[in-house]
């Protein structure tokens, strides 16, 4: 439950009104984010309760919450949040055109590919350094050995770097990479998200390959009630019937998420396509739906690629997707 107190309320009243809820066994959280003087309620609430609640002094309305999820709702947070990952903002106006390989293979492949990754205009670096994988006999990536690499030609180029976390013990090897990156198949691994709410590092909550959109909002949720707020959720394409794509991106999830809740949403075509071919056009269309940002596998060699090969642009493609992609985005804000 939400209650909104008189805007002439003293920061004292409003201490003096937390205690006497408390005395009632009501957990309360201030809403920062909300125009008005608003109190967050937990606990159970009975009509008895509810009363002595709207008799309090200051007290100007009460509302039930609407959605399941509650921190990631719009009704908590009406304005669009804005994520910091190391020097690049997220959302709320602000772009991701995050760019890099599916797997890091090598110090030279990841370097080649970062350096016209930044030449290009991107301003994050993707890398995976664990790799979940169909077959346990395909590569699973370089390990910690890979994020090193990572952390360090991130901060050699000042960009930021993302890479995909699978477990709960791998979540400390990740000191020096500034973007957590869940994937579709932990989106609901509820141990793995509340341990990450429990840090401060921005997560990209990718949607899971069968998930509504509720469940991938109650994911997110999971995070937050932990205490981390910044999670930015990453629609990479569902399982359907079709079988021309290697997933089917729903565009719809832009506008859905936009309505529902205050989070950046960032779409990743790559996995959605499965294709290189396609990914131009579904990256382009996700930028004219209102996406906060891309995530897009590029390879310096892609026929050689370990993994996904097949949908990982080649450098001049990923450059010219790009220059695409920022006059876009440019021309959307002014409409």
């Amino acid at each position: 439950m939400i209650i909104t107190l008189n805007p002439l309320t003293k920061k004292i009243e409003v201490e003096q009104i937390c205690s006497q809820l408390k005395h009632l066994e009501i957990e309360v959280n201030e809403l920062p984010h909300r125009p008005d003087i608003s109190l967050l309620l937990y606990g159970v609430i009975t009509e008895d309760k509810l009363e002595i609640i709207r008799r309090l002094p200051r007290v100007v309305r009460t509302e039930k919450i609407q959605m399941p999820y509650h921190r990631a709702s719009k009704q908590l947070h009406p304005e669009a949040s804005i994520i910091q990952v190391g020097n690049v903002k997220v959302g709320g106006g602000h772009f991701a055109m995050i760019g890099g390989p599916c797997s890091i293979e090598s110090p030279m492949q990841l370097q080649e590919t970062a350096n016209y990754v930044h030449a290009a205009g991107a301003n994050m670096i993707r890398g995976g350094a664990f790799k979940p994988r169909t077959s346990p006999y395909s590569f699973q990536g370089m390990g910690q050995s890979g994020l090193e690499l990572l952390s360090e030609v991130g901060e050699d180029l000042g960009m930021p770097v993302v890479s995909e976390v699978m477990s709960i013990d791998q979540i400390d090897l990740f000191d020096n990479v500034d973007m957590f990156q869940v994937g579709a198949r932990n989106m609901q691994n509820f141990d793995l998200l509340k341990e990450l709410g429990k840090t401060s590092k921005p997560i990209l909550l990718k949607r899971g390959l069968s998930a509504t959109i509720q469940e991938w909002l109650m994911s997110a949720e999971y995070i937050m009630s932990e205490g981390n707020e910044h999670v930015i959720l990453c629609e990479r394409g569902i399982r359907t019937f079709e079988t021309m794509t290697r997933n089917t991106q729903d565009i719809s999830a832009i506008a859905a998420i936009k309505k529902l809740s205050h989070l950046p949403i960032v779409i990743d075509p790559s996995h959605a396509a499965g294709k290189r071919d396609m990914i131009e056009s579904l990256a382009l269309a996700a930028v004219a739906a209102g996406a906060d940002g891309l995530i897009i596998e590029t390879h310096p060699h892609p026929e050689e690629a370990v993994s996904d090969g097949e949908q990982s642009l080649y450098p001049d493609q990923f450059t010219a997707l790009t220059e695409k992609v920022w006059k876009l985005h440019q021309f959307m804000k002014t409409l």
